[in-house]
């Protein structure tokens, strides 16, 4: 497979099309403007804020702490190399990020539109969220992953993966400006593209594992403004159990469809279900057509397929002995009038699961 590309990153306001785009007028027509005093207009390209890509870079850098407040990052690209032993935070959401010829460095990437690629690094520890991630020519990392597409690690070895756990106030908004859903996590989903028969290039963090203890949190005064928070259960990603083994043969699907509140509502379910000592295995923001909606919900589509034209659905899937029992339960008192699906038996409930998580991994390419 070959490298991932950087997007160009979308400006505010809507910016005319190739065929629309002032062109310079020619030199006569320069010239007669000159003449008139008309010489001093301005086009587009010349208002435009020059940037500095040495603003945009960690370069040879050791035995330091060093970071980027939110705002001063703004969706740029930005590339970090040849780092010792640093502490480095990208606080805020950027286009695209390379990590290249980085050894025993801290790392917390926000939300990066684009790709994340650690090229020939070594001992690392990350927190990271992006839309593709990719290693290559990396050994013995640990990565807090929030990612939205299948992660890909390549001639690496000893790369432990965890469920991205963080907050600040700023976060979620900078989720949404890299256009990342915060259900869409794929981080146990690993593809390792040079795998050697009988050797195992990557495994799973244990899930106390804490965040914490492997990235700490910034001890300069400038980034310790900034209100960072690891424990879980105020992670702006819900920390889910991924592809470690199942607790219990029983999973319930639930379903909330788009509406003012259903991110809420589905935050509210999360909590009310881990209080209740259940596992969150999996989460997924999609969008469903009324046919997908027949496959997934099959008898029960006639009621929800109206709500679909509100926006994406948010899907959970939780498990745990009594898991169905519960869910039901919590919906009955908590979400009395809103549309929710969730399984009705255990018999059907991994069915459901599969259904829907299958639909889900064909749209997303998964």
């Amino acid at each position: 497979m070959g490298c991932f590309f950087s997007k160009k990153t979308k400006r505010k306001g809507k910016e005319p099309t190739a065929g629309e785009q002032q062109q310079p007028p020619p030199p006569q027509q320069q010239q007669q403007q000159q003449e008139n005093g008309e010489g001093s207009k301005q086009y587009s390209w010349d208002k435009r804020e020059k940037v500095d890509p040495k603003d945009y870079m960690f370069n040879g850098l050791k035995d330091q702490t060093v970071g980027r407040l939110p705002d001063k990052v703004a969706g740029q690209q930005f590339v970090i190399q040849e780092c010792e032993n640093c502490n480095i935070y990208i606080l805020d959401h950027s286009a695209t990020i390379t990590i290249d010829d980085c050894t025993n460095c801290r790392i917390f990437l926000g939300p990066v539109k684009g790709s994340v690629f650690f090229r020939d690094c070594k001992d690392c520890k990350c927190i990271v969220a992006c839309q593709q991630f990719r290693t290559r020519d990396c050994r013995k990392m640990d990565v807090f992953l929030c990612c939205a597409t299948q992660p890909i690690i390549e001639s690496s070895t000893g790369i432990k993966f965890g469920c991205f756990q963080y907050y600040y106030p700023e976060l979620a908004s900078q989720f949404k400006d890299a256009g990342l859903s915060i259900f869409n996590n794929t981080w146990s989903n690993i593809h390792d593209f040079t795998p050697v028969s009988g050797e195992t290039n990557w495994s799973l963090l244990p899930s106390d594992c804490a965040v914490q203890n492997v990235v700490p949190l910034p001890d300069v005064e400038e980034l310790k403004a900034v209100r960072i928070s690891t424990d879980a259960s105020r992670s702006i990603i819900p920390v889910t159990w991924g592809q470690r083994p199942k607790k219990s043969d029983e999973s319930c699907l639930v379903v909330f469809f788009a509406g003012d509140y259903s991110i809420a509502n589905a935050r509210k379910m999360i909590d009310e279900m881990l209080g209740k000592g259940f596992s969150l295995i999996q989460t997924k923001e999609v969008a469903m057509k009324p046919e997908d909606a027949k496959r997934v919900f099959q008898d029960k589509a006639s009621e929800f397929i109206p709500s679909l034209e509100n926006g994406s659905v948010v899907a959970l899937e939780f498990n745990g002995d009594g898991a169905v029992e519960n869910c039901q339960s919590v919906i009955s008192n908590t979400f009395s009038g809103t549309k929710v699906f969730a399984s009705e038996n255990k018999s059907s409930s991994s069915h459901d699961v599969d259904n829907f998580y299958n639909f889900a991994d064909m749209q997303m390419g998964i």
